[in-house]
């Protein structure tokens, strides 16, 4: 009842003293000078250090600036065209961009759409190590944004999103919007063939624009294609356009430009650049001559104009989402730490193939294909490119890449090579795209910032404070392990590891192997497609620009049966789990919950047993229930289970574990 609380609120008393006098925000840049092409940017505190005030690490976070490219690469042939015995025509000038800078005249096709970020902008983060005054105490663990995910997936609540999903680029991916191309040995298409090609490879959950799905009488696909909402909400958090239309009505249907976005800042662009606010920075429409080629000769190409789209995204990620360590921290003076963060700048090289309508001059949609990825440090690509469907933000991309008719090429199949990037800075650090005409810098921040809250305490609540001046710190870490190559309906029997001590949790996060199946060509692209990942030979499914996997979803319809994790040989789960449901009820839900969600209208976690059949096949066990004696004892992990998956998959298991210091607060020595 309320009654209880009405009549303590009555009795309360106005005011309290301030347990601090002052906090004040403070930033320092990394140690990289605005260089971030050894993938790498390092942060010392020595300057904090130095300051006689208390640190909140556990409210810092990190201003990463991060730039976003596509265009064509600056070498090399980016338009070919073959014939199947017909005659070409001339094709006169040809768009392969429409990027346009028309105050909003040609909306449809602005590209704003066609490109986009996965889930959390911590994804850019590979790995960190953390040095406390030397001393190394967080480990260097690879992929460690997969595990930092899962816990932002079941700690967060819808509130959070609404709150801080655009703060931090979260908002998660459906889990049931996903598409599948396979490339089944029947599936690689004569370069002659007037049948359309596949749209994409493998699982996809790039569709940006929302539909109504194709759910009928007879057949239930979800919404497959029609819309992932994350995808398209963490878009509308970067791709900010000074010339969208502010109007509406008859003024976009008629491309009357009676008020624009830029026209509501002072200095339109540069006032954006003055505000650090995330914009489409670069936008430049392609166009290209195509000659005229006698019977069974292909066309030749000369561009005019190569498109580029580029935008300029300022990342906030909070340390506590980072490591463990951070969320844990007390108020803290004169520490020096050094933090050594690992970056996932990426490349994605696209072709896009057009095939024959058999109507001369014409060809049908294009398909999209992934060419080659390049991640120097072998993480996750935090890149995601949209779908070229019909009514997507990819319909930008199909016509950028000359979907429709603007090829006037009887017969021919026509691919053309595009190049998307993700960078850290101010400057995109591929070298076959960065002088490229047209590419050009970020305007916001060159480098990284780290944004810490100094506080002056008190006096009286100093004192208290310092009563007991040794603090002690007890946070997790994580172990990092692969199962590899486990066919489909195969068994799992796996030693994790031979010793770790006081294990808190086991998270099994399923893939789709690349390690596993044969090679498919496909005629029309010229690629040579892994038949169990279904996209490129030796391509990893978390680098795919269409796969949101390893920011949150793992492959889709992943599942393991007859699971269980057994610690020092002994069985954590008691009866072997079989069905999803004992999973998702008996050892996922809730945890890392308010409140384990077990208080009905009081929780978190944005997991449900939806997204867990679909798209996030989470196998977790809680494993932390034992005597305190033991917790300091090196335990053995071993994962046992069978594959239901059709494909063959990999499984990345993670480790949690304890771990404990004490440190003096008013020295920030290691004690």
């Amino acid at each position: 009842m309320c009654d209880k609380l009405v009549f303590d609120l009555s009795q309360e008393v106005e005011g309290s003293p301030n347990v601090f006098v002052r906090k004040d925000w403070i930033n320092i840049l990394d140690n990289q000078n605005q260089n971030y092409s050894n993938n790498q940017s390092i942060i010392d505190t020595s300057q904090l250090s130095n300051s006689n005030k208390y640190m909140s690490y556990r409210e810092a976070y990190l201003a990463v600036p991060m730039l976003l490219t596509i265009t064509q690469p600056s070498s090399g042939t980016n338009i070919t065209t073959t014939v199947a015995g017909t005659t070409t025509t001339a094709g006169g000038a040809v768009t392969f961009g429409s990027f346009g800078n028309s105050g909003g005249t040609n909306v449809s096709f602005s590209g704003d759409y066609c490109l986009g970020l996965k889930n959390w902008f911590g994804t850019i983060i590979h790995s960190m190590t953390l040095d406390y005054n030397g001393t190394s105490i967080c480990q260097q663990t690879p992929y460690s944004n997969m595990w930092n995910t899962f816990k932002l997936m079941t700690s967060l609540s819808y509130q959070d999103l609404i709150t801080q999903g655009s703060k931090i680029g979260f908002f998660p991916d459906d889990a049931s919007s996903f598409q599948f191309f396979p490339t089944a040995a029947g599936s690689a298409l004569a370069a002659s063939s007037s049948t359309a090609d596949f749209l994409m490879d493998g699982t996809c959950n790039n569709s940006n624009f929302l539909q109504t799905g194709p759910v009928s009488g007879q057949f239930n696909s979800f919404n497959a294609g029609y819309g992932n909402l994350g995808f398209l909400e963490r878009q509308q958090n970067i791709n900010f356009n000074t010339d969208a239309l502010a109007s509406i009505g008859s003024a976009i249907q008629t491309g009357l430009t009676t008020s624009t976005y830029g026209s509501l800042i002072y200095g339109g662009t540069g006032g954006l650049n003055n505000l650090w606010k995330s914009y489409i920075l670069t936008k430049i429409s392609g166009a290209a001559t195509a000659s005229s080629g006698a019977a069974g000769v292909a066309p030749t190409y000369s561009a005019i104009t190569v498109p580029v789209l580029q935008i300029n995204v300022m990342g906030m990620i909070m340390l506590k989402h980072v490591h463990s360590f951070f969320n844990m921290c007390p108020l803290l003076k004169g520490v020096f730490m050094k933090i050594t963060l690992n970056l996932n700048n990426t490349s994605s090289s696209l072709i896009s193939c057009h095939a024959p309508s058999g109507t001369t001059g014409q060809q049908i949609q294009a398909g999209l294909h992934i060419s080659a990825v390049s991640n120097a440090v072998g993480g996750v690509n935090p890149l995601m490119v949209a779908s070229p469907a019909t009514v997507n933000g990819g319909l930008t991309i199909n016509t950028m890449l000359g979907a429709g008719t603007v090829f006037a090429v009887a017969g021919g199949t026509t691919t053309i090579n595009y190049v998307a990037n993700i960078s850290v800075g101010a400057t995109c650090l591929d070298n076959s795209i960065k002088n490229t005409t047209g590419v050009t810098t970020g305007q916001l921040a060159k480098s990284i910032y780290l944004y810490v809250p100094a506080y002056t305490f008190n006096p009286t609540f100093e004192q208290a404070y310092l009563s007991t001046p040794i603090k002690q710190i007890n946070y997790t870490d994580i172990y990092q392990y692969q199962i590899t190559n486990v066919a489909a309906n195969g068994m799992i029997n796996n030693l994790v590891t031979n010793g770790i001590a006081n294990i808190k949790s086991i998270l099994v996060l399923p893939f789709y192997s690349s390690l596993a199946g044969s090679a498919v060509t496909n005629l029309k692209s010229g690629l040579s497609i892994n038949n169990n990942t279904h996209i490129l030979q030796g391509l990893p499914v978390y680098q795919s620009p269409f796969d949101p996997a390893g920011c949150g979803p793992t492959s889709p319809l992943c599942h393991i049966t007859n699971f269980n994790v057994q610690i020092s040989g002994q069985n954590a789960i008691y009866n072997l789990q079989k069905y999803v449901w004992e999973e998702f009820n008996n050892q996922l839900y809730g945890q890392n919950a308010v409140n384990g969600g077990l208080t009905d209208g009081l929780t978190s976690g944005l997991v449900g047993r939806n997204e867990f059949d679909m798209s996030y096949c989470y196998y977790y066990v809680n494993v932390e229930r034992m005597l305190p004696v033991e917790q300091s004892v090196p335990k053995s992990v071993q994962i046992i289970g069978q594959n239901l998956s059709a494909n063959a998959c990999d499984y990345w298991v993670f480790v949690e574990y304890g771990v404990s210091i004490s440190i003096d607060v008013l020295t920030g020595a290691r004690v």
